[in-house]
């Protein structure tokens, strides 16, 4: 099946639903982040440290799969000149929105996180991708169209998932499923039609030596890095943190 177009068809019905990651800023928030009292986050709970950043004015920035007017309108009220690149057109919205309202000229591009070539060779400074390429079933081209359209010692920050939390039950906590996971090959046939049926975006558990390995072999060093968690969402959190996010830079 094609995922992306169902994956796509998902993000939208969450704007729709007003999932927590497609609300945008509010204006207090946006107030704020003008004033410079900003934070902006990868993983669910953990603000990114503001010293994994460069000066932000004129900075280049790609919000890659980073729809929804949350993360883009904060970076842009620091003088960062912020494109969003996102599979779901509603996501997009979201940000253009934002952006009128508060004048930000954020720019938005519809596409697949795998297939950055509507881009050309270095064309930012920093890519902010938030968890999401859970949301494909193959990392690593993500990894390598990072590294083509960032400049010689740009920045990539992104939000990753342990591939241990798809393999658990959790409600049990018991580990039933092989890695790596995948909802359209690990779960019974019920529960994919299950999710299908309820529009629900299907997701991908990769490992840690795609997730991060192959940052690396794509070129790129790895600075610094921090767990988090569900933020009390999960009974997960009472045991290991689900989530990784990564600071690396592009090595020439």
């Amino acid at each position: 099946m094609d995922f992306v177009k169902h994956n796509k068809q998902a993000w939208d019905s969450y704007v729709d639903k007003n999932d927590r990651w497609t609300v945008p800023v509010s204006q207090e928030e946006m107030e704020h982040a003008k004033a410079g009292d900003w934070n902006v986050v990868l993983t669910p709970a953990k603000p990114v440290p503001h010293d994994w950043f460069p000066d932000l004015k004129g900075l280049k920035i790609l919000g890659l799969a980073s729809g929804g007017g949350q993360q883009g309108p904060i970076l842009a009220a620091q003088g960062a000149d912020v494109t969003i690149f996102d599979n779901s057109d509603k996501q997009l919205q979201q940000d253009r929105l934002v952006s009128d309202k508060y004048d930000l000229n954020i720019k938005t591009v519809q596409g697949d996180m795998r297939d950055l070539s509507v881009f050309p060779d270095s064309t930012f400074d920093l890519i902010f991708n938030p968890c999401s390429v859970l949301f494909v079933d193959d990392v690593l081209p993500v990894w390598n169209a990072c590294y083509r359209v960032l400049k010689p010692n740009g920045i990539l920050m992104t939000g990753l998932m342990h591939p241990l939390s798809f393999q658990l039950d959790e409600d049990s906590l018991k580990l039933i499923y092989k890695q790596p996971f995948s909802d359209l090959h690990s779960l019974p046939k019920d529960k994919l039609e299950e999710l299908m049926s309820n529009n629900e975006a299907l997701v991908f558990g990769h490992s840690l030596t795609d997730q991060i390995g192959g940052q690396l072999n794509a070129g790129f060093n790895i600075t610094d890095m921090y767990e988090d968690n569900w933020n009390g969402e999960s009974i997960m959190d009472d045991f290991f943190p689900a989530f990784i996010a990564t600071r690396a830079v592009k090595v020439i």
